[in-house]
Formats: structure tokens, C-alpha cells, sequence
């Protein structure tokens, strides 16, 4: 019995039904495509942030288990082991993170904030969580100390008291140190905050109390007065400790270091100004700069190292930061790239009464950390194994790769090995903590970022860990600036004329395009071998936008295939010689020039990616090209498309050709359903800032960190704002509040202008809850993939002519049927404008081999025409049973192989199209086109073109971000909207499966760097340095407890050094304390409870038992119980041992008596 087909009865339907909010009524497709994925398959969850911790404010190393701990001024903490070992956790509060203290060897840490908050951490656990909190509520925190294995943490205030807390159940004792107690008459005047606290290595009943005013305080703790006061006339920075407790040495705000010998508190036994000049006539040196923070490390075999940052004399004006290590009569001045936040030495022993034994120095930079080896001479530094260069140039796009071809990762390594480079430490990395997760995804992942100096960078993301692969320099393509007035000026943005802005890449045939921020487009391809390129192809391209005082659209068209003279000039010889690089008009207009000249000299280029193709648009009668907005590339057909505000060109890249340059009118044809206004007389160029809309400003260097890239697909409007430092064309994306109420009226104004317009278009109507916010984020923003960028239609210039361009934002190369009257598939490129229309190109491809590189490769528009509302984002195909069919690719081959007939004779590699249905007379529906806009989905049948499905994504915001990915069971549509919702459809039926609120778009930086890829796997930049990874995939959020890294090991603690013979004789060595004895509360009683509030944490599921007792309370409970054990067996010893004796006692007294009445008779006794 024949089955009945009721979408067939639905389709004549579909236009009543699409205004429709929902999918599509009826189960139309169910009956054949049976939809594997539910909602119980997805879950949102963060799974690893990769890169430098931004804005870095504090640092802390255990010496024992090796875990470094950074802390940042929005109160992030990043904890690294060994190289893939690393950790990301976040204070709630986002207080900036002042001072870290590990509780060595016991899995915990101490951190203090600027909202005097000091946390307890466990770090027992994979993803760590505070166990307690205690908020100071009176005093302000300046700086914390936690002895090696002790319980009782000191805390320091900026009034210049110290109290101090029990970290096993985060309590303050009753003993506080006061500051007029601790300076008594010694000083008229309060001596400031306490700047810096130890306890003597050699006598933990002495503490060391250094006050920012100069003023150092030796304080007893058993008898709570001062021993001794040190007074110096400069502020205190930091003070370190000789390992003998017998001196101490301080850094001060004029430059100098002080040594003291600790029962000499008269005067300095010595100060030192590292970089000071010292006159001849014995007067004191002149000052330098503050000296941050000094370390005193000594060593067994030699001199005492003294290292320190800072103190550099005020005479070195541009100087860049150092770091001084002096060691014997030597001074190492070493110069670092940044700011100096924080160092620390890393030494053999974690017990300060010893000889420390530094081997190295952790610096930790504003923007990068370096790790310097002490025990080679010229202190090379260790060559960094974490991946904290994501920011090494701005990023300024982002692409994401998963279930990559699995020779890929292996390539790239090949290829990058050789960058590498050299002079670096020979050890082992020092920071070696922790142990790997048990990754269970096997398969391979590769994140791309591009920057805006124009380099690529490859990284390996394989298993929730990140390693750069290899690196690509684009610039080199172009000529280099002789000197700095002659740097590459490309009137489109003042800096950073390289930036990358949109990314194509093909993983199968390692074909990789990229488009530029000066009108650029660079093909690459791979190869193992190294060459030399003696001159680079070159095509440059006039790209025209036309609407000059017609009534109708479609006058005076160019022909659809124009001839590569007429659109385009073909230029494979050297660039200078061509004609077009002078000016063409008498009065100075620039025309058919592009922005950079391209270099003229032969081009080395090592194993990896190498330059096929450069293609330029040029400058048109005075105006310069529109910047690109959307890339595509195909190897299997060999072509590479762009596309901008004025319309789009397909380039064969392989016969080195223009195919197709069109307007974005033009490609219309006679089918425009738009009213197009006439474009208003063009304006004279302005100067520099002169064409910048009300949302201009003058963008400082730091803005350039926030948001490197801004996308304004409009008549003068450019898209990279990198440049930063009030960039010529760039515009900034932040309006200022005060213009906000303005914008809104233009706005409004504004739009009623389009509605005039675009009254006959179906679907373009705009809510006005869009307003200013839409106007913001009205940038094209790039997408995965075919990497498109999409943007809203509210531009952010108020004049109907640029409001009535319509820029290309989206490609799709596929093999389907083109027209509703097609029996079979054939090669074609789907296109989706920012007015929400998808166009469809025809590709009539020669015969692969010698055909394909002779004959023309014919493109002609099919007429086809589907509209959506919003701009299109992405476009992908079904096939009849629901699978993805992916574009046509060549697999890869060897480029540069000796044999040419072989690079001749190369056929191309397809993947197998899946068939329709079994049953022969159903083969009329056999392909679905899924098409996601701005606003709605859309899956469409081919060929009958009939909408099958639709759904309105969102009404109120727009969709930044949209993919078709592949799940392990299924495929689904997600989609980043601007509100901060993530969203996974059903495919082909759109439902909704999954809708987060994840994380409102704070920043342009989240909107151009967010991309989905398959296998339920996200990202984006979470700020300026740092990659944050997200998952959508139930199974993956369930595995990830495994995947993660272990920070805590047990390893045994280091054993004490001895006391030596004499030391133990005659007294000396170091003196132990009973902390308890003196802070606890049975003798100290208990602290104010205004002062300080304890807040128990959550402590995570793994940290419940931690939370009732403190991590170091099992383990200080431990060893109190294991000591008086051991005291016990002592005394029964001692006992047992004075019982023999009375034993032995008594037999001797028994045996005497015996022999004295051996001989008596009974009578005499």
C-alpha cells in the first residue's frame, strides 16, 4: 500500500502559517527523520579558562607540593602545577586579591582581599572551595603572615595592629599586638600601616613588625612588649629575614636597602643603594626609586643572594622594568617586557632556620610570567610550558575546531618545532605540582586566534588542556617600514593595518584563507618543505557600489560575468609596476590603489603555511574600499568568495582569476524585492576624526585591550578599532551615557526612515526595544565555519543611503539543488545578506585534472531567493535522513612535490552525499537547507523550496552567534544571543532543547570572539588574555570531575634541619613556641565580635568534611595526636624502666639479707 505523504498537503500551508512564533505545525517530517537528541542531552557548564591571569595583583608557591597561586584584581585565583595542571576559581565578591599564603604541604590556602576579607581554600579537591571566611568589619588588611606549619595566621591592619586568627576554624584570638604598645614613646606620630610581619627563624617568640613609616618593631610574644625598635628616616617596602634570625634586611622608598643586626638597633650595620651613584666626597648617594620588595636568600657553598625589583635611579627615563639580583660582588640588572607585580625565589627547603638554597626566581609581570634559573650563569630564563600568550598581540578573532582530522595536530607541531627559540634554561620546569585527569575525549581540537599585528596562531585544545602549535606572520606578505613616519598608512585605521579580521580554514585540505582589516584577502597553502617564493601572486579587485540617481535597480548593470579586465586587474607580474599604484585623476582622487603595497623582493618560506594568493580591493574614485565582512573558501572547487557593504567577488584561486564581481544589487537582478533610495551626494573627504559618528571618542591603549575589534559595515565605516589612541576610521563601540537619550530619538527617527523604505519587504520590521543597545553590537561579528560576520540592520550613521546598503554576511559552498525545477544536485554558493535575504549562486566546475586548471569555471546567480528576519548568520544542509552533509574538500597533498604531473593530476576527494529515501517515488524531497538569522530559523526543503520548519529565536534581543553542530548522537542549532542566552535546537525541527541565561554581553570582546563547534564545545575570550572554554553536553559536563587535573599530592614533608651537638648543649638553634598556649582562648580569651565575622563556605561536595573540621585541623590533629602518643610511650618507658630498677634494687637488698641471716639460729633473730 502506497504511504500517504501529508507534508505534501502542508506545503501549499507554509505561507499562511509563516508569521508564525513557533516552528512549524504538523509532523511533517517526523515520519522520516526520527530526532535523536532530547533536552536531557544538554547542560551548560565551564570547564577550563586558558591563558595569563588578567590584571594580576598577587602571587604565593609551595615550596613542597610545587603549585604556584596568582591572584587578580577582580579577585580571580589561577593555581598552576606541572604543565598541564592548572586550576581557575573566583572569589563572589571580585575584591582584588591582595596577599596568597599557602599552608604548606597541607592542600589549603590563605587569601586576603581589599574588602578585608581573608578565605580559606581547600585545595584537596579538584575544583577548589573555600572552606571559611572572615570579614573584618573595623580595620582595613595590609599584609598577612602564616609561620611554615602553623595554625595561627597574623594579620596586619592599616591602623597598625595585629591580630591574629585560628585557620583551622577561622577565629580571631584574644590577643591582639596594639600599635602604641608596639612603639611606646619610640615615635611622636602614628607609624603607619603594618607594611610587613615575620617571626625571627631562629625564635618563633620573636616577631618582626615592620610599619610602612620606617619604624621596625622586634615584638616578644610571651611577655607581649617590644624587644627592640629600629627607626630609619624613609618608608619601609618590604624586610627578609638572614636565615640565623641574627640580622634582618629592609627596602625603602628612596632606593636604599638597610642591613640591621637585630641587638644593634641604633643604626644600620650597613645600607646599600644598588643603583645609587656614589659621590666621591662621602655624601649620602643621590636617591632612586622605591625599592618593592627585597629577598634575603642564603646558600651553604657561597654568598648570600639579595634580590630585588626596583631602585632603579630616576636618571634612566624610558628604562624598562628590572629585576636586580646581586650576589657576592656581582649586580645582574635583568630587564623584563612589564611591570613588575610580584616576585618570589624558590628555594631547596621550606624551613626558614636553614640555609635556603635558591635555584630560582618566579617574576610575575603585568602581562607575562618568567621564570629565571639562579643556578646558571648568566640566569637564562625557563622556557614557559603554559600557554600564556593568547594576548601576545591583541586578539582580534577566534575560531574553533573540534574532531579534527587526526595528522593535523602532528603537522602543525612539525612546523612550529622549528620557530622555536633558543638560549633557554636547560632544567626541568620548577613548577611540577599536581597530577593529570584521566582525559577520556580522545579526539582532536584546534583553536585558532588571529591578532592584531596580523599574526595566526595554531593551538592544540585536545583534551581540555591548550598548546600553541605553530605560528603564522601574514605581515611579511607586505612591505616593511623603513623608519616610523614611513609604517604603512592605509587611511582606514592608523595602527595595526595587519589585524586579522575574518578567518576561513579548511582542516581536510589545510587550505587556510584570511581576510584583513585593510581590504585584504591572503590564501595560504600547507607545506612540509621550505621555499622561496620569488614573486607573489597578486590580484586586485574593484569592488563598486552603484546606485547613482536611477529609478530602477536594474539599470546599467555590468554583465554578471565580467571580463577580469573590466572588474578586476589580474596581476600576477610584481606590484609596483603596475600603473594603478599612482593616482588616475588630475585633482589627487586615489583610484585603483590598495591599501598595502605588497612586497617586491623574493619571499623565504619555511615548512607550514605559504602564500598561494593575495587579493587587494583597491580605492574607488577617492573612497577607500569597504572592509570585508564575510570569507569563504572551498578546495574541492577552488574558489575563494568575499563579500562587503558593496557586494561580493568569487576568485579562483587555482587559475589565479576574478570569476564573479558583483553588487550586491546586481545580484538581485530583476527579483529585487527592496525600494532602493538613490545614495545621497558624496561628501568630500574629511580630516582625520572628522567622519566619526556621536559614538566616537578618543580611545586610550587600554580600550584597545577591551575591545580590539568593531565591525560598521556602512559607507565610511571601518572595522578595526584596535588602533586604539584616536584611530583615524575606527569607531568605538561604548557610548557614553549622557548621548544615550539622544541616540535613542535618532534612532527612532531613523527607523521610520527604513520602514518607508522597506514596507513591501516581508518580515523587516525592527522592535524597538532594540534601541541603543542594538546599536552597539549593529557590528558584524565573524562566525565559525564559512565565517561569515552578520550584522543588524540599525547602522550607526543616520543617512538613508548608508541604512540601504546591504552587506554580505554569510557563505555556504555546497552541492544541492539550486532551483525548484532541479532533478540533481550540482556545485553551488549559497549567500545571505544583512537585510535577511539568501541568494544562490551556480557553480559549472570543469573536469578535475588538466581541464581544471585550463578551462573557465562558469558562475551564474540561479534566481533562487529565501528571506528571513535580521541579517543571516549561518547556513548549513540535511540530508534525507537528518545528517549533516558537509561542502565538497580535497584531501590534502604535498604542494611544493618534486613531480609536477602529480600536482596536475590530482582528483578531488569528496565526501559520499548521502541518498534520499529508499522508496523511489519520494526522492522529490531530499535535501534541507537550515538557515539562522539574527532573529529566526528557518530549515527549508530542496528543491520544492517549501519552509518546513520555522522559529522565531528571539523577539527582543538578536542572535550574535549561530552554529550547526554535531553532538555525539545527533546535530543540533546553537545559538549566542546578545541578552546572554545560550539555545540549542532540534534539526530538522527546531525545538527548543536547551535555553540558559549564561552570561550577559558586557563586552564587544565576548560578541566577536564566542564560537560553538561540535562535540558540545564552546568558547570565547573572557577577557583581553584569558580563553574561557564552556560545554553544552551532558556527557561531558559528567566526565569533566575526571578530565580535571589533581593540585594536591601527598608527598612527605622535608625533614627539619638539626640543631648540631653544641647548639642542643649550649642553647642556640631555633627555639619552638606553644602558639596555643598564648592564643588561645583559655588564655587569650575572645576577640571583640564587632570586630570580624566568620562566614562558613560551601566548600564543595569533597570539602563537606574538610568544612567540620579545616583541612589543617585533621592534619594538626594528626600530628598533636601522633606527639602525645609519642610522649606517652616515653613515660611508660621511663616508668618501665624505673621499675626494673626498684626491681633490681629490691633483689640486691633481698640477696644482702639472706647472706647476713644465712648463718643465725632462729633464737638470735
Amino acid at each position: 500500500m502506497k504511504k500517504f505523504n501529508i507534508r505534501k498537503v502542508l506545503d501549499g500551508l507554509t505561507a499562511v502559517s509563516s508569521s508564525s512564533s513557533s516552528a512549524q505545525p504538523g509532523n511533517r517530517e517526523n515520519d522520516l527523520i526520527q530526532e535523536t537528541l532530547q533536552s536531557e542531552h544538554f547542560q551548560l557548564c565551564k570547564t577550563v579558562r586558558h591563558g595569563f591571569p588578567y590584571q594580576p595583583s598577587s602571587m604565593a608557591f609551595d615550596p613542597v607540593q610545587k603549585i604556584l597561586a596568582i591572584g587578580t584584581q577582580n579577585g580571580a585565583l589561577r593555581l598552576f602545577g606541572r604543565p598541564g595542571v592548572e586550576c581557575y576559581c573566583q572569589h563572589d565578591s571580585g575584591a582584588a586579591v591582595i596577599q596568597l599564603q599557602f599552608l604548606i604541604n597541607e592542600g589549603a590556602l590563605v587569601s586576603a582581599l581589599a574588602d578585608d576579607s581573608i578565605h580559606l581554600w581547600n585545595l584537596r579537591q579538584k575544583r577548589p572551595a573555600i572552606l571559611h571566611s572572615l570579614k573584618f568589619n573595623r580595620e582595613r588588611i595590609t599584609f598577612c603572615h602564616l609561620p611554615f606549619q602553623s595554625k595561627w595566621l597574623y594579620v596586619g591592619t592599616e591602623r597598625g595592629n595585629i591580630h591574629i586568627v585560628n585557620v583551622e576554624c577561622f577565629t580571631l584570638s584574644g590577643y591582639v599586638i596594639m600599635w602604641n604598645k608596639a612603639i611606646e614613646l619610640s615615635s611622636k606620630s602614628h607609624p603607619g600601616p603594618v607594611v610587613h610581619i615575620s617571626d625571627n627563624p631562629m625564635d618563633e617568640g620573636k616577631l618582626i613588625i615592620g610599619f610602612e613609616s620606617g619604624t621596625v618593631v622586634l615584638w616578644d610574644l610571651k611577655s607581649k612588649k617590644a624587644d627592640y625598635r629600629y627607626t630609619y628616616d624613609e618608608a619601609i617596602h618590604s624586610v627578609d629575614w638572614h636565615h640565623e634570625g641574627k640580622q634582618f634586611l629592609c627596602s625603602h622608598s628612596d632606593g636604599t636597602l638597610t642591613i640591621w643586626n637585630v641587638k644593634s638597633p641604633a643604626k644600620p650595620a650597613q645600607i646599600i643603594t644598588p643603583h645609587g651613584k656614589q659621590p666621591k666626597d662621602g655624601k649620602k648617594p643621590e636617591p632612586c626609586k622605591p625599592i618593592l620588595k627585597v629577598e634575603y636568600k642564603t646558600t651553604r657553598a657561597g654568598d648570600p643572594f639579595m634580590i630585588l625589583s626596583g631602585g632603579l635611579s630616576y636618571d634612566t627615563v624610558g628604562r624598562r622594568p628590572c629585576l636586580t639580583v646581586m650576589h657576592g660582588k656581582s649586580t645582574a640588572v635583568l630587564e623584563m617586557d612589564y611591570p613588575i607585580v610580584d616576585f618570589l625565589t624558590l628555594c631547596e627547603t621550606p624551613y626558614p632556620n636553614d640555609f635556603q638554597e635558591p635555584y630560582a626566581v618566579v617574576v610575575l609581570l603585568e602581562k607575562d610570567l618568567v621564570v629565571i634559573d639562579l643556578a646558571q650563569n648568566g640566569y637564562p630564563i625557563f622556557e614557559n610550558p603554559y600557554p600564556l600568550s593568547i594576548h601576545e598581540s591583541p586578539v582580534t578573532c577566534c575560531e574553533y575546531f573540534a574532531d579534527c582530522p587526526v595528522d593535523l595536530i602532528p603537522a602543525l607541531y612539525s612546523a612550529g618545532s622549528r620557530q622555536k627559540r633558543q638560549g633557554y634554561s636547560k632544567k626541568e620546569w620548577p613548577i611540577s605540582g599536581g597530577n593529570w585527569g584521566l582525559g577520556t575525549q580522545s579526539y582532536p581540537e584546534i583553536i585558532i586566534t588571529g591578532h592584531a599585528d596580523g599574526s595566526i596562531k595554531f593551538w592544540d585544545a585536545s583534551a581540555i588542556t591548550l598548546q600553541v602549535l605553530y605560528k603564522l606572520k601574514t605581515a611579511k606578505v607586505f612591505e616593511k617600514a623603513r623608519n616610523k613616519d614611513d609604517k604603512p598608512n592605509t587611511d582606514i585605521v592608523d595602527e595595526d593595518p595587519f589585524a586579522i579580521q575574518i578567518l576561513s580554514w579548511c582542516p581536510e585540505s589545510r587550505i587556510l584563507c584570511v581576510a584583513g582589516v585593510s581590504a585584504h584577502v591572503i590564501i595560504y597553502r600547507f607545506s612540509k618543505q621550505e621555499v622561496t617564493t620569488e614573486v607573489l601572486q597578486l590580484l586586485e579587485v574593484r569592488l563598486q557600489y552603484e546606485l547613482n540617481d536611477m529609478e530602477s535597480p536594474d539599470g546599467d548593470q555590468t554583465p554578471a560575468t565580467p571580463t577580469p579586465g573590466a572588474s578586476s586587474n589580474s596581476q600576477p607580474s610584481a606590484p609596483q609596476s603596475h600603473p594603478s599604484t599612482s593616482s588616475s585623476s588630475s585633482d589627487g582622487i586615489r583610484d585603483n590603489v590598495p591599501c598595502l603595497k605588497v612586497r617586491s623582493t623574493p619571499l623565504k618560506q619555511s615548512a607550514g603555511y605559504q602564500v598561494e594568493l593575495v587579493i587587494q580591493l583597491v580605492w574607488v574614485s577617492g573612497e577607500p574600499p569597504q572592509q570585508i565582512t564575510s570569507l569563504g573558501v572551498n578546495s574541492s572547487y577552488g574558489l575563494v568568495v568575499f563579500g562587503n557593504s558593496n557586494g561580493l567577488a568569487i576568485v579562483d584561486y587555482i587559475q589565479k582569476t576574478v570569476l564573479l564581481n558583483l553588487g550586491t544589487i546586481e545580484l538581485y537582478g530583476s527579483n529585487d524585492p527592496y525600494q532602493r533610495q538613490p545614495r545621497s551626494p558624496r561628501k568630500t573627504r574629511q580630516p582625520s576624526g572628522g567622519l566619526c559618528d556621536i559614538n566616537e571618542g578618543s580611545t586610550t591603549s587600554e580600550d584597545r585591550c577591551k575591545s580590539p575589534t568593531a565591525v560598521l559595515t556602512s559607507n565610511h565605516q571601518q572595522f578595526y578599532n584596535g588602533g586604539g589612541r584616536g584611530a583615524k576610521m575606527s569607531r568605538k563601540l561604548s557610548l557614553p551615557t549622557e548621548l544615550k537619550p539622544d541616540l535613542d530619538k535618532r534612532e527612532r527617527r531613523h527607523r521610520g526612515l527604513v520602514k518607508k523604505q522597506c514596507n513591501s519587504v516581508e518580515e523587516q520590521t525592527e522592535t524597538p526595544e532594540r534601541g541603543v543597545f542594538h546599536r552597539m553590537f549593529s557590528a558584524p561579528l565573524f562566525n565559525i565555519r564559512d565565517n561569515s560576520f552578520s550584522r543588524s540592520r540599525s547602522s550607526s550613521v543616520t543617512s538613508i543611503d548608508k541604512e540601504s546598503r546591504e552587506a554580505i554576511t554569510c557563505f555556504y559552498f555546497c552541492e544541492t539543488y539550486t532551483r525548484k525545477t532541479d532533478s540533481s544536485t550540482a556545485p553551488s554558493l549559497w549567500v545571505g545578506t544583512s537585510l535577511g535575504t539568501v541568494l544562490v549562486i551556480v557553480l559549472n566546475l570543469p573536469p578535475a585534472g588538466e581541464q581544471r586548471l585550463l578551462q573557465p569555471v562558469i558562475v551564474s546567480p540561479s534566481g533562487t531567493l529565501i528571506r528571513l528576519k535580521g541579517a543571516i548568520l549561518r547556513m548549513a544542509f540535511l540530508d534525507s535522513t537528518g545528517a549533516i552533509l558537509p561542502p565538497a574538500y580535497e584531501a590534502w597533498r604535498e604542494p611544493n612535490a618534486p613531480d609536477d604531473k602529480d600536482e596536475k593530476d590530482k582528483l578531488r576527494k569528496r565526501r559520499p552525499v548521502s541518498v534520499s529515501p529508499s522508496s523511489s517515488q519520494e526522492i522529490s524531497e531530499n535535501q534541507y537547507a537550515v538557515i539562522c538569522s539574527e532573529k529566526q530559523a528557518k530549515v527549508i526543503a530542496l528543491p520544492s523550496q517549501n519552509c518546513i520548519y520555522k522559529h522565531n529565536i528571539t523577539e527582543t534581543s538578536f542572535v550574535l552567534r549561530a552554529d550547526v553542530v554535531q553532538m555525539s548522537n545527533g546535530i543540533c542549532l546553537a545559538c549566542f544571543c546578545a541578552n546572554g542566552h545560550i539555545m540549542t535546537l532540534s534539526l530538522p525541527s527546531l525545538r527548543p532543547l536547551l535555553d540558559v541565561n549564561y552570561l550577559p554581553l558586557t563586552d564587544m570582546r565576548i560578541a566577536r570572539t564566542f564560537c560553538f563547534t561540535n562535540n558540545g564545545q564552546a568558547l570565547y575570550l573572557v577577557s583581553p588574555t584569558e580563553i574561557q572554554r564552556i560545554t553544552y553536553s551532558q556527557d561531558t559536563c559528567e566526565n569533566l570531575q575526571e578530565m580535571l587535573g589533581e593540585l594536591f599530592t601527598p608527598v612527605e614533608t622535608p625533614e627539619a634541619p638539626n640543631r648540631g651537638f653544641f647548639k642542643g648543649l649550649f642553647g642556640g638553634g631555633a627555639q619552638s613556641l606553644d602558639r596555643e598556649e598564648l592564643f588561645g582562648e583559655s588564655v587569650a580569651g575572645k576577640a571583640s565580635r564587632s570586630l570580624a565575622q566568620h562566614i562558613p563556605g560551601p566548600g564543595g561536595i569533597e570539602g563537606m568534611k574538610g568544612a567540620a573540621s579545616g583541612v589543617v585541623g585533621e592534619l594538626a590533629r594528626a600530628r598533636i595526636a601522633l606527639d602525645e602518643r609519642g610522649q606517652k610511650l616515653g613515660e611508660l618507658e621511663e616508668r618501665t624502666a624505673a621499675m626494673m630498677a626498684s626491681a633490681d634494687s629490691f633483689s640486691k637488698h633481698a640477696h644482702d639479707m639472706m647472706l647476713k641471716c644465712k648463718d643465725k639460729k632462729w633464737y638470735q633473730f
